[in-house]
């Protein structure tokens, strides 16, 4: 599976963390930067990258981390076709996959330790997407995303 990452600064001990993890697991790893934490860098920039590689299909899948997690959800969210989910552990990540189809998970490196987050990034990787009732919203989404552009 391809599965790009993204971070700003302050996510990017975690970032790192989960590129060894993700290739130690077998994963095609596209890493967008930053590359290191200790210049700035603006959130929407890396947000937006690993949004656009999931939608444009250059990966199957995107993880999205700043400090706390919300800004780059927010940004990864504004590019059309993107489901993403700020998690805060494995059954939350799990639940994104299954209930929203989520293709970008978001986590807070400060919020959450490296521990949890691995386990929140194995139980989203492992989950399947549920069927029933929740592509009838699933498309919904879809319909936002369309309605986006006019």
């Amino acid at each position: 599976m391809r599965i790009a990452l993204g971070s700003d600064h302050a996510g990017f001990d975690l970032k790192a963390v989960l590129v060894s993890t993700l290739a130690e697991w077998g994963h095609e790893v596209i890493d967008l930067g930053t590359k290191n934490a200790s210049d700035s860098v603006d959130y929407p920039d890396f947000g937006e990258a690993v949004g656009r590689s999931v939608v444009e299909g250059r990966a199957d899948f995107g993880v999205a981390i700043c400090g706390s997690g919300i800004g780059i959800s927010i940004a990864a969210n504004k590019v059309p076709g993107v489901r993403a989910a700020l998690v805060h552990d494995a059954t939350s990540a799990r639940l994104s996959r299954e209930h929203n189809h989520a293709n970008v998970l978001c986590l807070g490196a400060r919020l959450i330790g490296e521990p949890v987050a691995i386990d929140a990034v194995a139980a989203w990787l492992g989950a399947t997407p549920g069927e029933g009732r929740h592509i009838g919203r699933i498309e919904k989404l879809h319909a936002l995303d369309e309605r986006a552009g006019e």
